[in-house]
């Protein structure tokens, strides 16, 4: 899987750099072959610009046409970043009935590709805009819709890409997508302790510590290897889905989906647990029960949840609510290592900044269920902070 940011997570206009190339050949290459693509597609290419910021090593760039439309380039250097699985699950997607991205173009050999343009703002901007929060600078604690036009707005946005996460899992087939299995769950935890613990924090680890933590992980994995298998998107995000522009200027339609070529077979929990315990924004607890309980409402009358092996789910939202704990739980434990991992090995220092919002998270769940109480007692003795502190902290204070 990629780094957390991979493709979908556009930055306000003002936040992007201008248009640079790695060196000219590349930027001769990508002209000359939006030059060489047929005059039906009427592209302006002086009109290349930045569309989003990337973690990966791919970026995409926005460009004009002549009948006032505007598509979308990706730009993927082949050496660095494999594009089949971007073309072979936005099939996927559109299958399914998804608003997932057609290629229009492909370079495969120079890595350009040409999308239609999905939309200009993300879900998140524009659930920032409507409660007026600073896209670049977000506030750490926790946001609760206001009893207006404006909340119900959001409320409806997220319903509505639950709608879209369930069905994606309707179309899953097994042997379709890789297995997210029991080598990949763990090695992604393994990055809280390389990469968070041993590099962001410069602790070193008992042999007690070890343990206990190599405990909390088994834990950790054995539940979430024993929920319902579905297609993952992986990445699904509120920055990784579009607001859809209509022609009149409306934002209308179905949600653009993203970021999904990382997509995976695997827990029914994962995609929840992105959408409504964000990277970037985090939401007060009534917002997010609200709008999982509709997902499971969803989920068990179209047949995704029933209950089985792995508990009562389709009579009792707490058993399944757990297990979404424990997904985003794992989740977070692994962003935090991929966000110290951006920061001191691949020098995106910007990344560090939003690592407490996944510590507070992840210090939430595990101070929810007395199973994974060492979990939190290690979490405090690496950040310093006492048990007061701590449960102050925990709730954004």
């Amino acid at each position: 899987m990629s780094d957390i940011l991979a493709n979908g997570s556009a930055l306000a206009p003002s936040a992007l750099s201008p248009l640079s190339w790695p060196n000219a050949e590349r930027e001769h290459q990508c002209m000359a072959w939006l030059h060489s693509l047929p005059a039906r597609h009427g592209l302006l290419p002086h009109t290349l610009r930045p569309a989003t910021a990337d973690a990966s090593f791919r970026r995409y760039l926005r460009l004009d046409t002549a009948d006032g439309r505007t598509r979308i380039v990706m730009d993927a250097p082949p050496e660095l970043e494999n594009s089949a699985p971007f073309v072979r699950i936005a099939q996927l997607l559109r299958n399914a009935g998804l608003n997932a991205p057609e290629v229009l173009a492909w370079d495969e050999a120079h890595g350009f590709m040409l999308l239609p343009d999905l939309g200009k703002q993300t879900l998140m901007q524009a659930a920032q805009a409507l409660l007026n929060i600073d896209a670049q600078n977000p506030p750490f604690a926790k946001q609760s819709l206001p009893s207006n036009a404006e909340g119900a707005k959001i409320e409806r946005l997220f319903r509505q890409a639950t709608e879209v996460a369930v069905q994606w899992q309707l179309a899953s087939k097994p042997g379709v997508l890789p297995e997210y299995g029991a080598a990949q769950l763990h090695s992604e935890l393994m990055l809280f302790p390389d990469w968070y613990i041993a590099q962001h924090k410069a602790v070193q680890l008992s042999a007690d510590q070890i343990s206990s933590l190599q405990a909390v992980f088994e834990r950790i994995t054995a539940r979430n290897l024993a929920t319902p298998k579905v297609f993952v998107h992986c990445d699904f995000m509120p920055r990784n889905l579009m607001m859809p522009t209509e022609p009149n200027g409306a934002t209308e339609g179905a949600l653009g989906v993203l970021d999904f070529q990382d997509a995976l077979y695997g827990p029914i929990t994962y995609d929840l647990a992105c959408l409504m315990r964000d990277a970037f924004t985090s939401w007060e607890d009534e917002f997010v029960l609200d709008v999982s309980i509709r997902y499971w409402e969803n989920a068990r009358k179209a047949g995704l949840i029933a209950n089985g092996a792995w508990g009562s789910w389709a009579d009792d939202f707490g058993e399944f609510w757990k297990a979404v704990d424990y997904m985003a739980l794992h989740r977070h434990l692994r962003v935090a290592g991929i966000f110290a991992r951006l920061t001191h090995r691949d020098g995106k220092a910007r990344y560090a900044a939003d690592a407490p919002r996944f510590i507070a998270y992840i210090r939430e769940t595990a101070g929810r269920y007395r199973e994974l109480k060492p979990l939190l007692r290690l979490i405090d003795a690496i950040e310093g902070m006492d048990a007061d502190t701590a449960h102050l902290r925990r709730f954004g204070l």
